[in-house]
């Protein structure tokens, strides 16, 4: 075998195994996501509340308590969090915002939303339905390609 062969072979065999670690880390993170998704399905309440403000912003500024900016990952402590101020009741309350639910909220309106713990899943509107944000105009390849299917 001359030496080309034998460096493609075991190039081969490191993508072979970088395939299968990457295969059986999936499936281990999507078993993680299932479980705490079905822990937020159980700790979740409905209340009604009256949106005040929603931005995205980094986790630091973001006002939330420092036990939980400790608690969160250090590569998510750089990403902007869609953030929510809301007044629940007499008290006003930081809230974290799912990203499918976040254009959806109303500011300044009252809604009725699925809240476990700091993290707001669902959101309905307690007068009517809410609208939907307007679509985002679609960009020139998204155009090209939705045109040949």
């Amino acid at each position: 075998m001359n030496p080309v062969t034998i460096v493609l072979l075991v190039i081969l065999v490191i993508l072979i195994g970088a395939l299968i670690g990457l295969y059986f880390w999936g499936k281990k993170a999507q078993k993680k996501q299932e479980e705490q998704k079905a822990q937020i399905e159980a700790a979740k309440q409905t209340v009604s509340m009256l949106v005040i403000d929603k931005k995205r912003l980094p986790l630091k500024e973001s006002g939330l308590p420092q036990m939980v900016i400790d608690q969160a990952p250090k590569l998510m402590r750089r990403t902007k969090l869609p953030i929510v101020k809301a007044k629940i009741g007499p008290k006003i309350s930081i809230l974290i915002a799912d990203e499918k639910v976040y254009e959806l909220i109303p500011v300044k309106k009252e809604v009725k939303a699925d809240v476990s713990g700091l993290y707001i899943v669902g959101v309905r509107g307690i007068r009517g339905h809410l609208e939907a944000p307007p679509q985002k105009k679609k960009g020139f390849f998204r155009r090209i390609f939705s045109r040949n299917k």
